[in-house]
């Protein structure tokens, strides 16, 4: 194992923002960055139980991070997963209207997705529509086709081989709690005693506040636990699932609502409801840890979010609850899909930051102090994203020049 010590740099936290951090640091001629990991193994949290979705950038306010890296990484994702024989498709999914009052909101979602960069978008009629997604109910809807799917969790693996094939190092069961300059140097405070390097990146996800706070960087954003609960459709039900399928999104909220999502695993998911957690690994309703919550009570800025979207709360709440209610959302989509073709899936934890006003930051926030980087919210797209995200850490890192956009926050 390598000698911490000796590190140009270190990278608190082995998801795939982290991973990809490492290996463009390595594509810079830093053959030996070591990665910090709390847990037993890479790619536990967020990476682990991403839905597998490689995004199209469609969503994303042009000129914002997350439209910019979206793009240039979807690209580079794909081509990551060809060159490692990861399986990836490029499937496409279709965005869709089913009342008439979510139209307006279509063609604004067309106009964004073309500010984008994303090619040959038209709204399409059912009939149309249908080519597509043969079982679907909708009165008009787009095609994107730059969107696809993958497993984030073997991206990971792969880049983990790279990282370690050019003397790179992961040091799991590593808890790093603050971080601080000392001279030339950065000092790393860890569970097995301080490590010091020159660079650090905070990318330790459900826990990058904390380390940003301990480690002195001003700010008033901290990271609220949304558990997004999947649904599992039955074999004879994902049958009727060709690829993706999205509604149009809600635009007071960040979340996208229930979509259909076909996996490169032949499953297909339902979801995620969006549900406050109680834990910040807190995968199921039962997980509840005292530290988290009393951190999320304390907080104004949970308060003022729960004020302005407490309607959308219940709404996700009752679903998640009512098999039903449920039922209704995922058949405003596909009329076809029965009770009986439901079953409860796997969730996730997403890492969402909240300013004191109560606004759930909608761009990645990252924000340099000294030699430390820290990456405060990196959501999705951050895993379609990871390639160029850590290329533009990289680059104001070792101060190269880069076609990459600068970090910053929203």
């Amino acid at each position: 194992m390598a000698n911490s010590q000796d590190a140009q740099t270190i990278i608190i936290g082995a998801g795939i923002v982290g991973l990809a951090t490492a290996k463009a640091l390595i594509d810079r001629g830093e053959s030996a960055p070591v990665l910090l990991e709390a847990e037993s193994q890479i790619a536990t949290h967020q990476t682990g139980h991403n839905s597998g979705v490689i995004h199209s950038g469609l969503y994303y306010k042009p000129g914002s991070l997350k439209a910019t890296l979206c793009t240039t990484g979807r690209d580079a994702m794909y081509q990551f997963c060809r060159d490692h024989d990861i399986t990836v498709e490029t499937s496409g999914k279709v965005v869709v209207a089913t009342q008439e009052h979510e139209r307006p909101q279509l063609e604004s979602l067309r106009k964004r997705g073309t500010a984008n960069g994303i090619a040959d978008l038209e709204i399409l009629n059912q009939d149309q529509l249908r080519k597509h997604e043969p079982h679907i109910t909708a009165i008009a809807g787009m095609f994107v086709r730059e969107a696809g799917i993958t497993d984030f969790g073997q991206v990971a693996q792969a880049m983990r081989q790279e990282i370690e094939d050019a003397g790179g190092t992961i040091q799991t069961g590593v808890t790093a709690t603050r971080c601080h300059n000392q001279g030339e140097q950065t000092v790393v405070e860890t569970n097995s005693g301080p490590l010091k390097a020159r660079h650090v990146v905070n990318c330790a996800g459900l826990h990058c506040d904390r380390i940003a706070r301990a480690s002195g960087l001003a700010g008033d954003v901290r990271i609220v636990p949304f558990r997004g609960e999947y649904t599992l459709l039955s074999e004879q039900a994902a049958a009727l699932v060709r690829s993706l399928i999205y509604p149009v999104p809600d635009p007071r909220f960040p979340f996208l609502g229930v979509h259909l999502t076909r996996t490169v695993h032949g499953t297909v998911k339902a979801g995620p409801n969006a549900l406050l957690a109680f834990a910040r690994h807190g995968y199921k309703m039962r997980h509840i840890n005292v530290k988290d919550l009393l951190g999320i009570a304390s907080y104004s800025g949970s308060w003022r979010m729960a004020a302005k979207y407490w309607r959308t709360g219940v709404s996700e709440f009752r679903r998640s609850l009512s098999k039903r209610v449920m039922l209704r959302s995922i058949q405003q989509l596909i009329p076809e899909i029965q009770a009986n073709d439901l079953k409860q899936g796997p969730a996730g934890v997403r890492a969402q930051a909240v300013d004191r006003s109560g606004q759930l930051l909608d761009d990645f926030c990252i924000k340099r102090d000294g030699n430390i980087v820290h990456v405060l919210n990196a959501p999705s797209p951050a895993a379609t994203a990871s390639i160029t995200i850590g290329q533009s850490i990289a680059a104001q890192l070792l101060n190269t020049n880069s076609s990459q956009p600068k970090t910053h926050s929203q």
